[in-house]
């Protein structure tokens, strides 16, 4: 009889998933890592307009149209001075797929890939299903991952090290010079540097940099997406850069298991990308001023809270039952053990909701904290 393969045995179904169906219906969600704006209109309208015209029906190229790849390449030369080809480009299924196809081109069985803990759920099961083995290196107190400590850990089996800044769960922005570091390790150890910048527009305190922008050989990975950036989580439309030979490798993977990304979300990210983008600035200030309400509003209460410099999380650490008292009384939050065991004592909060409902979420976080502690 046909058993599990030990890789999909090996990861389970996200603690993310777990806690939602755990919850009411007319639960509050400060679970949901995505913004609850719409795309731009600019965006919607050129999917709409490519439907219509049947230009969206059949496979695209496998990279991506071309006129995409240019808009991204054109993008990260306008926000990081990186000279990017258009050809050095695959747009994927969102940064998710992006994560998969790096690491499964470049992780072999036993290969050890390093990973910020807490860090988002993904990292950890896409190295298992690429056969590698994660291994978690605890963030500072301030919840950023130390460079110092991503270099101790390096092994001889080490294939990869993930960077996430701004991050998810803990919406901690890594300085420049953290990042600059990140590319030596990666230069001088001859590792891959996987960088997730899915955050990249969103963030408030410090500065975002990539670790492509310091690199003195081709060891880093650029995975972005227009989920988080475009408020298009939905489209499914991400991407990867990288150089030629890397590229061409990842292409490998992604041709067999997606084709193509979906070509009605090119043309909506590609006029996203090109397009006015007033909505970006708008939505970094709105997440602002949540995210202000919110760790004033935790601290209120007690709780100890690392400020999040960007993206649209928080991580306080909460007493034993915090969480569970939360879910009884109609707001969803996270466990941090739900990102790695380094997680565990901390909850993980979105506040990509409106005001309203983040002042009455805080309302019963604070019965809820008086109820445990």
């Amino acid at each position: 009889m046909t058993e599990f393969s030990e890789r999909v045995e090996s990861v389970s179904i996200s603690g993310i998933r777990e806690v939602f169906e755990a919850a009411g219906d007319d639960a509050i969600n400060l679970g949901l890592g995505q913004p609850d704006f719409s795309a731009p209109a600019h965006a919607h309208e050129a999917a709409v307009e490519a439907i219509r015209d049947g230009r969206a029906d059949g496979y695209t190229g496998n990279k991506g149209m071309r006129p995409l790849r240019e808009a991204i390449a054109a993008k990260h030369e306008r926000d990081q001075g990186i000279d990017v080809s258009p050809d050095d480009i695959i747009a994927t299924a969102g940064g998710s797929e992006a994560l998969h196809i790096a690491l499964e081109a470049h992780v072999d069985a036993g290969d050890e890939v390093i990973l910020p803990d807490p860090g988002f759920v993904s990292y950890d099961a896409l190295t298992k299903l690429a056969g590698g083995e994660p291994v978690p290196v605890p963030l500072r107190d301030d919840l950023t991952l130390d460079p110092a400590a991503v270099e101790d850990a390096i092994t001889d089996d080490t294939a990869a090290f993930v960077v996430n800044s701004p991050g998810n769960p803990t919406g901690a922005v890594s300085p420049p010079e953290d990042i600059r570091e990140f590319a030596r390790i990666a230069d001088e150890h001859d590792v891959l540097c996987v960088s997730d910048e899915v955050y990249e527009y969103t963030v408030f305190d410090g500065e975002f940099r990539s670790p492509a922008e310091f690199a003195e050989t081709d060891n880093v990975v650029v995975v972005n997406s227009a989920s988080k950036l475009y408020s298009m989580t939905g489209w499914r439309l991400g991407w990867v850069h990288a150089s030629s030979r890397r590229i061409e490798r990842m292409l490998r993977v992604h041709q067999y298991i997606q084709a193509c990304a979906s070509a009605p979300a090119q043309f909506a990210a590609e006029a996203a990308l090109t397009g006015p983008q007033d909505q970006v600035s708008e939505m970094t200030e709105s997440f602002r001023r949540r995210r202000d309400i919110v760790v004033s509003g935790l601290e209120d209460i007690g709780l100890d809270v690392p400020t999040p410099g960007g993206a649209f999380y928080c991580m306080p650490e909460v007493p034993d039952g915090f969480v569970e008292e939360c879910l009884e009384r109609g707001v969803i939050v996270v466990p941090g053990d739900a990102f790695g065991e380094h997680g565990d004592g901390y909850a993980r909060l979105s506040y990509a909701t409106d005001e309203e409902s983040l002042r009455e979420a805080l309302d019963v976080m604070a019965e809820a904290y008086d109820a445990v502690a």
